[in-house]
């Protein structure tokens, strides 16, 4: 990648980190690279601290914005968005959708579910969606979608704009190591300086005893290879000595 890709890719990854670590739901922010993976340019991976069968409408709000805090970095540094969001987009269109018309939390249009679900996954098919409702309805559904869209993406904006300088120094930093890990994530959030946040890298580097032997050590010698015979049956025999015997006249 040339610097400049660098450089997007990691203030798009600081900003999926910052907006989940300032959002209360979200989920904690575990690693974040910019070493390409498969087809991924740079990766954040966030994971829950326990277990959920559960989620709530706001736990699923605040997914959305981190979600979108790669965009809205890209936009407020570079003034420009790029290509690298798409995955993110359909993550965040696809919960909406279902928010709306499967978990019943649009505030506009009530607890109801649209469409019904025609699938056979055993025969290796999508699911399908057959909409029972009208056009009136389908232009509400996409109103609502955008509408929560657009308010998770505002959301992350804010946040980013509020904590433009933690963006920009961690970023620099991302950039410099490449790898940044949950522990020193959360102390540079903190306001920790770089050398205090890895300091503990060197500290568990292994290190040579002062008293520890210089001298070059001697090389061994050669070990004698077995010496094989002819066996009785068509085998080998070993011979572990260091010369064969002689044979008798």
């Amino acid at each position: 990648m040339s610097e400049r890709e660098r450089a997007i890719t990691a203030y798009h990854e600081m900003g999926h980190a910052i907006v989940g670590h300032f959002l209360e739901f979200a989920d904690p922010v575990h690693k974040i690279s910019v070493v390409s993976r498969g087809r991924a340019l740079g990766y954040t991976i966030s994971m829950p601290s326990e277990d959920r069968f559960l989620t709530t409408r706001a736990e699923l709000l605040d997914t959305m914005a981190m979600t979108l805090g790669g965009r809205a970095a890209e936009e407020i540094v570079f003034g420009e968005i790029t290509t690298g969001a798409s995955n993110d987009l359909e993550k965040v269109t696809a919960t909406a959708k279902q928010m709306v018309m499967r978990f019943g939390m649009s505030e506009k249009l009530g607890p109801r579910v649209f469409g019904h679900d025609h699938g056979q996954p055993f025969l290796g098919r999508e699911f399908s969606t057959e909409p029972d409702y009208s056009d009136e309805i389908a232009l509400q559904i996409d109103d609502e979608v955008r509408r929560i869209i657009e308010g998770a993406h505002t959301r992350a904006t804010k946040l980013l704009t509020d904590h433009r300088k933690r963006l920009d120094t961690i970023s620099d930093i991302l950039l410099r190591r490449e790898t940044i890990e949950k522990e020193q994530f959360e102390a540079l959030v903190a306001g920790a300086t770089e050398e205090e946040a890895f300091g503990n890298e060197e500290e568990r580097a292994p290190s040579v005893p002062a008293d520890a032997v210089t001298e070059p050590q001697r090389p061994r010698p050669e070990a004698k290879r077995p010496i094989r015979r002819p066996g009785l049956a068509g085998g080998t025999a070993e011979l572990r000595g260091s010369t064969p015997d002689k044979p008798s006249l």
